[in-house]
């Protein structure tokens, strides 16, 4: 079998070094610098030749800066004659960039999967894509995992009594039910429309929130907002508080602020898709680290990745052996 290399972009090395630690191996060594012109450069340090390269990388700010440095991580790793590249984007931004809602519009969620491909990409493995359309961008196979199993341990031995799992938009509905069949819980939605990045409206809430508790679940949580008008619909429909949970913790702008103060919130939790923001030590993280590990040590060994999820519920049992124990038992 082909020697396994991991790198890491500089966007998240503690996720890049979670990873490694659960797969058995070390993190290659690379470094990226920066010339006068403010072009970027990418090195490899160590040998890629006939080896199954893992690109590391979550596309966050400065997501230019990010998909850049990845790009060209894949230019050197092809370059070096590995056998084969996955690029491991834990948190791809562009897919909100999906379709075509305005006149003479960029499709950038289909033209980053273009440019992956063209930069020499055989293998994408990715976490709960915000819409799952761009799945369908790539030319080359995509592993999209999902970590509502994850979320879902959080609150796994806490009192879930008259609590209601709740979706902000019909859209992410159905990820809620799955969330919600793993608690034993109802599930109820919010009927959002989008007035541009950072406004939103929720005209209703579609299911009984009446006296209950409500977990919030949505993908990604950039500027708070959604969450903000969702809850003042279920103040309005008799919700008396709400944790909230998303896998990608973004928070960007106020969104610290205003979510860490809001009266209705009694916990945020969210996964190290990418790092989390300084200053909030009350923000529970949970690790993907786990998950990812199982399934790259999965595509390494030509087994299948979404057995991972049987069942919907992506329990499974991380390996305690290194990657090579566990690829050849």
């Amino acid at each position: 079998m082909r020697e396994i290399v991991v790198f890491s972009g500089s966007s998240h090395r503690a996720l890049a070094t979670a990873i490694c630690d659960r797969l058995g191996v070390r993190i290659s060594p690379s470094h990226t610098s920066r010339f006068s012109n403010d072009c970027l450069q990418a090195q490899l340090l160590a040998n890629c030749r006939q080896r199954d390269v893992y690109l590391v990388q979550p596309l966050v700010r400065p997501t230019q800066d990010s998909l850049m440095e990845l790009l060209l991580m894949v230019d050197a790793a092809r370059g070096a004659s590995a056998a084969q590249i996955t690029a491991v984007i834990p948190h791809f931004a562009y897919a909100r960039s999906d379709k075509k809602d305005a006149s003479r519009i960029s499709l950038g969620g289909r033209l980053v999967a273009d440019m992956l491909a063209a930069a020499g990409v055989d293998r994408v493995l990715t976490m709960a894509l915000h819409a799952p359309q761009v799945h369908g961008f790539f030319s080359v196979p995509v592993d999209h995992l999902t970590a509502i199993g994850v979320l879902a341990d959080h609150f796994r031995g806490t009192d879930l009594t008259d609590t209601v799992v709740v979706s902000p938009d019909l859209g992410n509905a159905k990820t809620a039910t799955q969330f919600a069949r793993l608690l034993g819980l109802p599930v109820a939605a919010g009927s959002k429309r989008r007035l541009a990045d950072d406004r939103v409206v929720i005209d209703s809430i579609v299911g009984d929130v009446s006296g209950r508790r409500a977990v919030v679940l949505d993908d990604e949580i950039a500027t708070g907002g959604s969450i903000l008008e969702l809850l003042d619909r279920l103040k309005d429909a008799g919700c008396s508080e709400a944790a909230v949970a998303c896998t990608h913790g973004l928070f960007a702008g106020e969104a610290v602020q205003r979510l860490s103060i809001h009266p209705m919130i009694t916990q945020v939790v969210t996964t190290d898709t990418v790092p989390a923001p300084p200053g909030w030590p009350q923000l529970q993280v949970r690790s993907v680290a786990d998950l990812f590990a199982a399934a790259i040590a999965r595509i390494h060994a030509g087994e299948s990745v979404s057995s991972l999820f049987d069942g919907v519920d992506p329990a499974y049992a991380p390996p305690q052996q290194s990657l090579f124990e566990v690829a050849n038992p």
